[in-house]
């Protein structure tokens, strides 16, 4: 009796243990599903993990999030690490900008307890790396944003850059506000990126409700809340979690059959492809989506990550952006990374849309990167440099470009039982964690909702019950 028992009920496997696997075989075992999760890697966290270099614990990149990635604070607060993480009071962000005689002006977007868009209006009236003329063509470009229909297709066809210019936008203004916010969160400049992200990006980080854009980190390495965490949490919901075990084969039956390289065969009634674009596209059977012949035009982007350690402290503030300067965004490290040297401070550079650089020997960016810190940190020309390293994500994100849209895939398939999740997929936002846990509760949803079982909404940051 006990075996027709366990046999009878609904199993799963979800394939990929990044965010978006996490949160489909955390709710399909919520929901009284068997399930099994698969990982290619040693550790879960997909594209934000750490890892071990001597006696630091670094992270891959600076993965930040916003009070509005609501998605994302949910996961946290199921993983039971609401703890590990801050989340600014009020948006602050220093912008340190360099001129061409090597003066150093230092201005900050900050807003205020004002209503949309009041909040912004103070800290834009005094920001001093736009002039009067500037501000004002800043200030109409969002007005005509926040008039934008997210849902009109025809935004995804123009690029935000020639949109921009349309509004009366210069390359100062590009520079330091539309560039500084979009190539940080879209991983693209203006010109490469679809209006139709881009307007997501501004209407709901910046446009939609004063706190939305407040700017949340990690107080610890990010593997103690997307590994250590995850993997407690998934194990105490019953989830089977198998790393280092690679997914070769998807058969499509009454009972879906998943084929790892190590020759084990996992069956289960739902199936969910929560890898990047790449892997899912091949397991994926032919015609399972409708033109899945194009998924391999969504292409990727690459993020670049510059991680120096100096002997003493140069930064006292947590991070700050760059302006007139190859550097895009520096972060304080110090603290989460266990670094031991007395008096010493570990700082890392995040470079989006680092096409031109990411294949540069580290001596080459090691020549760029550390003259540039001497200019933007006067204090780190005395400084002994510690350590000096790289890390390349060469595919961190889908190409945002014009046209993306109609290459993101849904959830569902034409298959019954095999789900899509991923950044990757058609969740309206950027490559971002939110967009993976969106399309984790996407998957879940669907594959509940087939069942007989009907979608939650997590507008609201809410873990499902």
């Amino acid at each position: 009796m006990t075996a027709r028992v366990h046999d009878a009920q609904p199993t799963a496997v979800v394939v990929g243990g990044g965010l978006a696997g996490i949160t489909a075989a955390l709710r399909l075992a919520e929901a009284g599903r068997r399930v099994t999760l698969v990982e290619g890697r040693p550790r879960l966290g997909g594209l934000a993990f750490s890892f071990r270099r001597g006696e630091l614990t670094v992270d891959n990149g600076q993965h930040v999030y916003l009070r509005c990635c609501t998605a994302y604070r949910g996961l946290v607060d199921r993983l039971g690490a609401g703890h590990l993480v801050d989340l600014q009071p009020r948006l602050d962000v220093p912008v340190l900008g360099l001129g061409a005689d090597g003066s150093r002006t230092l201005g900050r977007l900050r807003r205020a307890e004002l209503p949309v868009p009041l909040h912004l209006a103070a800290s834009l009236a005094t920001y001093p790396h736009l002039g009067p003329a500037d501000r004002l063509r800043v200030v109409r470009a969002a007005l005509a944003l926040r008039r934008l229909d997210l849902a009109d297709p025809a935004l995804d066809e123009v690029s935000f850059g020639d949109w921009l210019r349309r509004q009366g936008q210069t390359p100062a203004t590009l520079a330091a506000l539309w560039d500084l916010v979009g190539v940080a969160t879209l991983n693209a400049t203006a010109d490469r990126t679809s209006l139709a992200l881009a307007a997501m990006v501004f209407k709901t980080g910046l446009l939609s409700d004063p706190g939305a854009s407040d700017i949340g980190t990690a107080r610890v390495p990010l593997g103690e809340i997307h590994h250590d965490r995850a993997r407690a949490e998934l194990e105490r919901a019953g989830v089977r979690v198998l790393l280092r075990a690679r997914a070769a084969e998807l058969k499509p039956a009454d009972q879906h059959a998943v084929r790892l390289e190590s020759g084990e065969l996992l069956t289960a009634d739902t199936v969910v492809l929560a890898g990047a674009q790449d892997a899912a596209a091949d397991l994926l059977p032919s015609g399972a989506i409708e033109g899945q012949e194009r998924l391999a035009e969504l292409g990727t982007a690459p993020i670049l990550n510059v991680h120096v350690v100096y002997d003493r402290k140069l930064l006292r503030r947590p991070f700050f952006a760059a302006l007139g300067s190859p550097v895009q965004w520096v972060f304080d490290r110090t603290a989460h990374s266990g670094l031991a040297v007395p008096g010493a401070q570990y700082l890392a550079l995040s470079q989006s849309a680092a096409e031109d650089e990411i294949d540069l020997p580290v001596a080459e960016l090691r020549a760029r990167y550390l003259p540039e810190l001497e200019r933007l940190l006067p204090a780190a020309r005395g400084a002994e440099v510690l350590d000096f390293f790289v890390t390349r994500e060469r595919t961190a994100t889908f190409d945002p470009a014009p046209g993306t849209a109609a290459l993101r895939p849904a959830a569902r398939t034409r298959i019954p039982g095999v789900l899509l999740a991923g950044s990757w997929t058609a969740t309206g936002w950027p490559a971002t964690m939110e967009s993976a846990v969106r399309s984790g509760h996407a998957a879940a949803d669907a594959a509940l909702a087939g069942a007989g079982r009907l979608p939650v909404d997590r507008g609201d940051g809410r873990w499902p019950r």
